[in-house]
């Protein structure tokens, strides 16, 4: 951003650097000389809104380390997929995770699940809520390396109090005894005070399987299943649709 007067450069000492931007850009502009004062500061302050907004909506972005950089309004609804245009604009408004509800998205491999996981979590972020994706395997092994540096409590603290929280590729292998332990912890500090997201291929009937041991199977799926939302989705691989094109038809090489 070049500096064009001292009013730019205090603006931007001011850490004003929306307001800064928009200054220069009425400089520039000879028509903005015919609005007023209050028009002129108007639409500065809200350029500055604008700017700090979206700094901060990249941050928990970041923070989020989501899997795909999805939107919802890229999300497919067409018949027969498991979910409706008008599902996904309920979902999508948020009022679920203001309640503290979580939501199931159970599909064979390819069909989305990641991708509509990750959509409304990044939709989370707009709204200014904070925001975890964890594939659950590497969560375990996260927890693991954690416990024995002695980060464990501060991981826990995070992955405990986002607003959201996504556990991806839920069910892909069984739980260990201290797995299944963290993720009861996990679940019964967030239970109806915080959402999570759980995307698994396998069927909710099957999950008591994957957790093991009766008792702490039962808890953990009360707090998960009978508190949420659940979308089956169905229909052909999205990765289908991602095929890099034919060998033969790459340039050769200069």
């Amino acid at each position: 951003m070049a500096l064009t007067n001292p009013t730019t450069e205090l603006l931007l000492s001011l850490k004003l650097a929306g307001m800064a931007e928009a200054f220069q850009e009425q400089c520039a502009m000879p028509d903005y000389n015919q609005l007023g004062f209050e028009d002129r500061l108007a639409l500065l302050l809200e350029r500055e809104r604008l700017h700090r907004s979206d700094r901060s909506y990249q941050a928990r972005l970041r923070q989020a380390q989501l899997r795909e950089r999805a939107e919802v309004a890229d999300v497919f609804c067409t018949a027969g997929r498991g979910i409706t245009k008008t599902n996904l604009l309920h979902l999508a408004a948020g009022h679920w995770i203001r309640v503290g509800a979580n939501l199931v998205i159970i599909g064979k491999t390819g069909v989305g699940k990641t991708y509509l996981a990750c959509a409304l979590a990044n939709q989370a972020c707009r709204q200014n809520r904070s925001v975890a994706y964890k594939r659950v395997p590497e969560l375990g092994a996260a927890l693991v390396q954690a416990r024995a540096s002695g980060k464990f409590q501060r991981l826990l603290r995070r992955i405990t109090r986002v607003d959201l929280l996504v556990l991806d590729d839920w069910g892909l292998q069984p739980l260990s005894a201290e797995g299944r332990r963290d993720i009861l912890e996990i679940v019964e500090y967030r239970n109806t005070r915080k959402s999570t997201i759980i995307a698994s291929q396998l069927p909710v009937d099957h999950w008591h399987d994957i957790v093991g041991e009766d008792t702490i199977a039962d808890a953990i799926l009360d707090r998960m299943v009978h508190y949420a939302h659940h979308i089956e989705l169905s229909g052909e691989s999205q990765r289908k649709e991602r095929k890099p094109p034919p060998l033969d038809s790459t340039p050769d090489a200069a």
